[in-house]
């Protein structure tokens, strides 16, 4: 999930301006307030805004200058008013922006942190405990759906924060496909493609993601309309790289290749037997010409070859 924009969210009193500052520090990228830019723009507080035309106003200048954050694909770490989400179409936009991530806080802790400010106009009330709990409640779906990680803030250091928000920035999603019979490993031709069975091999994969630190979902299918879909849906999912081993479907399924063609992250095509010195029909690859890579009569461990493969070259993106 290596991004170039971060978009903090979250209740007022989470921390979005200590912890963009101390992830700014870290990640050596600006940091900026939307709040603090619609200020400058208007050239007034947001509580005279409030004030002097309203809070539709002041969410149209949210909507409208996430819009041209957008547009001008601008990077870096951007902390957002804790209403900024409710809006569908904010939420649309900071997607579209970057990796949103939701600082989570309870009641409790954002009534401490902001019991004496009295810049808050919407905790100017006779019971703002019980106003903290009520606007959390009506915006947690909010928060929740746009978010691609979420960190509970309430008993940690804003150090802490950052270095959770730091790895799971750089954890990279990637994806491993599966075609026919690869489901049978260990029951099918075992002095050809070994006696391990399919479940070793997901633990094989299992182990190598926590090792990297790394999100690895594995995808297997004897259907060529399901292989299509799965690819697809990395198209829209955020994968960044794909390990496939089409199985037969390598020698003949142009509609598989047409598929990973269509999507542009580095792929590996991987054989666990060595398909060029095989029988005739299965020296022809007709998907390796849309993959960035080969990887051919390495048994299992070919898989992990391919992984390794796929890091290097996304950290060099």
């Amino acid at each position: 999930m290596k991004r170039e924009t971060i978009i903090l969210i979250g209740f007022m009193g989470s921390g979005k301006t200590s912890v963009g500052l101390r992830l700014s520090y870290k990640l050596r990228v600006p940091v900026e307030d939307t709040d603090k830019l619609i200020e400058r723009r208007e050239g007034c507080t947001i509580n005279e805004i409030f004030a002097n035309q309203g809070e539709g106003y002041f969410r149209q200048q949210e909507t409208a200058l996430l819009q041209e954050l957008a547009d001008k694909k601008r990077k870096g770490i951007f902390s957002v008013g804790g209403g900024t989400p409710i809006a569908p179409r904010n939420r649309e936009l900071m997607k579209q922006l970057g990796t949103v991530v939701y600082l989570r806080v309870r009641p409790e802790t954002v009534y401490e942190r902001l019991k004496w400010d009295t810049t808050r106009p919407l905790l100017q009330c006779e019971n703002p405990l019980e106003r903290i709990r009520e606007l959390l409640e009506s915006r947690k779906e909010a928060y929740e759906s746009c978010a691609d990680i979420i960190v509970d803030v309430d008993d940690m250091e804003i150090d802490e924060i950052q270095e959770v928000i730091t790895k799971e920035i750089r954890k990279m999603k990637l994806l491993v496909i599966n075609g026919p019979n690869i489901n049978f490993l260990g029951i099918r031709e075992k002095s050809v493609y070994g006696t391990e069975d399919y479940q070793y091999l997901l633990d094989m994969i299992q182990k190598k993601a926590k090792e990297t630190g790394n999100d690895i979902t594995v995808f297997q299918s004897n259907h060529e309309g399901a292989i299509i879909d799965r690819i697809q849906e990395a198209y829209f999912d955020g994968t960044q790289g794909i390990v496939i081993n089409p199985g037969a479907y390598t020698h003949y399924s142009y509609a598989i290749r047409d598929a990973l063609a269509s999507i542009t992250i580095p792929k590996v095509e991987i054989h666990i037997s060595d398909i060029t010195k095989r029988e005739a029909f299965r020296k022809v690859s007709v998907t390796a010409e849309v993959c960035d890579k080969q990887i051919y009569g390495q048994g299992l461990e070919g898989y992990m070859q391919a992984i390794n493969f796929l890091i290097q070259k996304i950290n060099k993106i």
